[in-house]
């Protein structure tokens, strides 16, 4: 979810030049709550906060009326609720949005192969070969929001330049439900005034650092000394922001996008003081990411786990393994070690398991005798069991007649795979 709520909206007219670009940025509107307008027409208009009603969720996504209020993701929806009373919580259905992610993934490639998901409900497309087919970057750009509200009935906002940078962020000022095109002769004039914190992929506390320097807009930037950069936010990030600033972005539009981690966490009913509860929860996220790891082809190198205490404090650990794996109980293993590193003063709000480092399976030199071969048969079994009978079919018996203690929306699904 952008961090939009669609006040300042600006647009490109029917007329706009185009010349020099041919990367488009193609992103849904609110589109979890779309999604639920589209299956229950009531909701249109209203304040919509997508979420489990239990207060101790977070906010997943919003409609626009709600982000008005100052509701954002991954806010506890209790707090999301006392800034917009009014707010109706909507559980999620996150097959129905992989669905209709696909029908719109589906449009994205009927104009071009050069298709890259950043998520669910965004992409970057490569236009520049479809010129003769299509018409000009900007005409793609509007048949693509036509007929992406005419065949799923959503809308969607898309920047029009010559990198991926610029476009994502027209993108985002275009929101919600419009167009907005940067000539590449326009680059300049169009970041020079914009906020440091307008960039893609500069942080919170790498704008704060920026503006206590003076340096508050991309402007500022540009002109500001390399080495004051470097100095600022350190000679990767410096490197990073002198180009950007100038409206240098080299990055192709890459259909074979790798994921850099594949993680899930959860967030507790209440909270838990129990390190078994806790333990047996670890397992659990274990299992499902070595699931996720198994079907996407990967292996992970390093295992981290997250905690956030009752009062909000989070706390981050990682392992690296000896080997690169994507067994399940090796996973739980390496969590419950970092699990047990750590001093439980206080009860427990939310935990996560993650996989990073990841490699593709098999890559790794082969060892003289493999300490996971048994739990790789079993869990190659549980695979195939889940593929034939559903999620669930076959679990731990440890986890026979128990329910998971969370009250969380799951980790955001991936976009489907075309």
């Amino acid at each position: 979810m952008g961090r939009g709520d669609g006040t300042g909206r600006t647009v490109s007219p029917d007329d706009a030049d185009d010349s020099g670009t041919g990367i488009l940025h193609v992103d849904m509107d609110a589109f979890y709550a779309s999604v639920e307008v589209l299956d229950d027409p009531t909701l249109r208009g209203k304040p919509i906060i997508i979420g489990a009603p239990d207060g101790r969720s977070v906010v997943s996504s919003a409609s626009y009326e709600a982000r008005r209020f100052g509701v954002r993701s991954a806010m506890p929806v209790g707090q999301a609720l006392r800034l917009c009373p009014n707010a109706i919580v909507v559980l999620p259905h996150f097959d129905r949005y992989l669905a209709k992610s696909a029908e719109v993934m589906e449009i994205f490639h009927s104009f071009t192969p050069l298709v890259e998901p950043l998520s669910i409900d965004e992409a970057f497309l490569d236009v520049r070969g479809a010129r003769r087919l299509w018409g000009s970057p900007g005409e793609i750009g509007r048949a693509i929001r036509r007929r992406v509200l005419a065949e799923t009935g959503l809308v969607c906002s898309v920047g029009v330049a010559a990198t991926k940078h610029v476009a994502k962020m027209a993108s985002t000022l275009s929101k919600p439900d419009g167009i907005l095109i940067v000539a590449e002769a326009d680059t300049a004039a169009f970041l020079a005034p914009r906020s440091v914190r307008t960039m893609w992929g500069v942080g919170p506390k790498a704008s704060e650092v920026l503006e206590s320097r003076g340096l508050r807009t991309i402007a500022d930037v540009r002109d500001a000394p390399r080495a004051s950069l470097d100095r600022a936010v350190g000679v990767a990030m410096g490197d990073r922001l002198w180009h950007l600033a100038r409206g240098i972005d080299p990055r192709e539009v890459s259909t074979s996008r790798v994921e850099k981690s594949i993680g899930h966490e959860e967030t507790f009913h209440t909270d838990i003081a129990d390190p078994a509860v806790l333990r047996a929860e670890l397992r659990r996220l274990a299992d499902r990411v070595g699931a996720r790891l198994r079907k996407s082809g990967w292996e992970a190198s390093t295992i981290a786990l997250k905690l956030r205490f009752a009062d909000f404090t989070t706390i981050s650990r990682s392992q690296t393994l000896e080997a690169p794996t994507a067994v399940g109980q090796r996973i739980g293993d390496a969590a419950h070690e970092l699990f047990d590193s750590i001093d439980l003063h206080q009860p427990v709000r939310l935990v996560g398991v993650r996989a990073e480092k990841l490699q593709e399976s098999g890559g790794a030199a082969l060892a003289l005798w493999d300490d996971d071969e048994e739990w790789r048969n079993v869990e190659g079994a549980l695979d195939d069991a889940t593929a034939r009978f559903g999620k669930g079919a076959v679990t731990r018996a440890a986890f026979l007649g128990r329910t998971p203690a969370m009250g969380a929306l799951p980790s955001h699904p991936k976009p489907p795979q075309g």
